[in-house]
């Protein structure tokens, strides 16, 4: 993991900042030589190809070993002043691809665009068409909040009215009062005997 990380960040100093700086210097010169834009461009060309075709191409091919650091080596060869690989290129493979299919390439690119573009016009209309139906029903909620924060209703009065007032609870008097019946009870059922003197049964 670590040995791929550095390697991507070799690929970033090496393939785009370290170029992208020679070819600052080229632009920038004042004896600029035609062909030394010239070969920056090819250089650029075939790296703007290569970033597209990577994409597809990592998800199959990046399980090879040594894969980061092939790419970093195939780099630098374009753009190392006693290789210039980029020239070699662009002049054997690219153009001659790209000149053979120039039409057909630039007619899918047209194509392309018009498609995204009919898409993109399509999503801001229903983008457009959401917010416009969502807006009255936000400011119909907040107004609807606002009034009831500014007029409070009868239901805050009666939940006061409900906390101030005490559950209701059992009488003091009550348990005594069962007390009293339940003792005149037993004493009804209890036989009437004289109070201090025993019962005695005689045959």
């Amino acid at each position: 993991m670590i040995g791929g990380f550095i390697s991507r960040g070799l690929i970033l100093v090496l393939a785009y900042a370290y170029p992208a700086f020679e070819c600052f210097k080229a632009v920038e010169n004042n004896g600029v030589e035609v062909q030394e834009l010239r070969f920056w461009c090819q250089y650029w060309i075939i790296i703007a190809m290569l970033t597209a075709l990577e994409r597809i191409a990592d998800i199959f091919v990046s399980w090879w070993p040594m894969y980061g650091e092939l790419k970093l080596a195939l780099f630098i060869y374009l753009w190392y002043p006693k290789t210039k690989g980029a020239g070699y290129v662009y002049q054997t493979y690219l153009r001659p691809y790209v000149s053979k299919h120039e039409m057909d390439i630039d007619w899918g690119l047209q194509e392309l665009r018009e498609r995204a573009w009919n898409l993109a016009t399509y999503h801001w209309q229903i983008c457009l068409q959401l917010v416009s139906a969502k807006i009255p029903q936000f400011i119909q909620f907040m107004t609807s909040q606002s009034v009831r924060i500014k007029q409070p209703g009868s239901q805050n009065g009666e939940n006061q009215h409900s906390y101030e007032t005490p559950p209701p609870t059992s009488s003091p008097t009550s348990t005594p009062s069962r007390l009293v019946k339940r003792n005149k009870t037993d004493r009804e059922q209890l036989p009437n005997t004289p109070s201090g003197k025993p019962t005695s049964q005689h045959a």
